[in-house]
């Protein structure tokens, strides 16, 4: 197999998206606890929600007709039938030359067809002034049109968000089937990495800051994560730490040193792990180029650079696409805001570029300011509140574009 034949970042998506398949095992949990997951069957509507016609204001329920050609100056004049409570049915059918208080989310009486909102009205003691003609089911609801029984409610592989919840809670579902949430795997590896709890560094040790960082990255997306340490720059072990981790999980990260041997023994070792192997060795990306993704089995394998920055930026590409297929979502996050560039961005034509930016307001426009500094500097991560794009086939931004910025946080 022939190494580093590096791919352009649209390359990469679509070999991501060609190679990892979802975990084929569904569970059934609880609706409350179904939060994040993804669903595993498609969930059809049992009830018309609402299954009653509903006012969406304060206001009279009335015949559309009996109101044309009331206005402030001339007002219509309605006989007050009563008033509907919360909860229940109104006590009577409304009949021609009648109105009927109806609050909001309450049910409309037979007969009527509109609702005037109370601030267009005015109670007199038993009679309605009415100064605005409505239209028939202006202010309703109708049965069915928030939800219709027997249409597709939602769809397999949707991502449980607090507002899909409300929905499945609207037909009364209390369990859903859903599909386990992947474990993920992380080693590091390097003669130079060593534990977070390192009191005092020898000359050329670094604490294992890739592995807390990429850790809360897969926690905050709501997935599993389960550290594996640290090896050391040695074939065999590094091969066979890589094997029992992945046998344990559903995915594996390996976040390698910075020499050229380590690169090596990351990229003999991933190739270990199981076929089909490689399928990306380099993206033509700043920062990011020595990036690694595999498939063994039916298990991705990541290869992150081991600069803080490149992996982070690089997971938050490559390795949130590949969590997202793995968990068979449907359809992909992104967290995009737009900003005002405040400085020229220079970049080489041919490669992609992620620069980290700093976000802040200023007279009601949002700016991007660019946080310069090397892949290995985790303090630019620090500042940085996320990060913009330079495509390849363009040498720069200038000062004042306003450009899509992929929020971290």
């Amino acid at each position: 197999m022939k190494f580093f034949q590096v791919k352009s970042v649209e390359e990469t998506f679509d070999l991501i998206s060609e190679h990892v398949e979802p975990i084929a095992e569904s569970i059934t949990i609880p609706l409350f606890e179904a939060l994040h997951f993804v669903l595993a069957e498609d969930i059809y509507a049992y009830e018309n929600v609402p299954d009653f016609r509903r006012s969406t204001v304060d206001g009279y329920a009335v015949k559309a007709k009996d109101t044309f050609g009331s206005s402030e100056s001339l007002p219509g004049f309605l006989t007050l039938a009563g008033e509907v409570q919360m909860g229940q049915v109104p006590p009577q059918t409304l009949q021609a030359g009648e109105a009927m208080y109806v609050p909001t989310g309450g049910m409309l009486p037979e007969g009527s067809d509109a609702v005037v909102m109370i601030e267009h009205c005015e109670d007199m003691a038993g009679l309605v002034n009415v100064f605005k003609q409505i239209a028939p089911g202006e202010n309703v609801i109708s049965i069915g049109e928030d939800i219709r029984q027997g249409a597709l409610l939602l769809e397999k592989g949707t991502k449980l968000r607090s507002q899909e919840l409300g929905a499945l809670a609207s037909q009364g579902i209390t369990a859903v089937s859903v599909i386990r949430k992947p474990v993920i795997g992380y080693l590091s590896s390097g003669d130079e990495i060593v534990p977070i709890e390192t009191e005092k560094l020898a000359p050329g040790e670094i604490r294992d800051m890739n592995g807390v960082t990429i850790g809360a990255l897969v926690t905050e997306w709501g997935y599993t994560f389960k550290y594996g340490g640290i090896v050391k720059d040695n074939r065999e072990k590094f091969e066979q730490r890589a094997k029992e981790l992945l046998a344990e999980t559903d995915c594996l990260i390996v976040s390698g040193g910075s020499s050229v041997g380590t690169k090596d023994y990351s990229v003999e070792v991933i190739q270990s792990l199981g076929k089909p192997g490689v399928f990306v060795h380099g993206v033509s990306i700043k920062p990011g180029k020595p990036t690694i993704l595999s498939l063994a089995g039916n298990k991705p394998v990541i290869g992150l650079p081991g600069h803080p920055a490149s992996a982070v930026i690089i997971f938050h590409l490559f390795g949130k696409a590949i969590l997202e297929y793995l968990h068979g979502a449907r359809t992909k996050e992104k967290q995009l805001t737009f900003a005002k560039v405040t400085k020229n961005i220079p970049s080489s034509p041919g490669r992609t570029d992620y620069v980290r930016v700093r976000l802040y307001e200023e007279n009601d426009e949002w700016y991007a300011e660019p946080i310069i500094g090397k892949s290995g500097l985790i303090s630019t991560l620090v500042q940085s509140d996320g990060m913009i794009e330079i495509a390849a086939r363009l040498e720069g931004i200038q000062k004042g574009e306003l450009v899509p910025v992929r929020i971290f946080r």
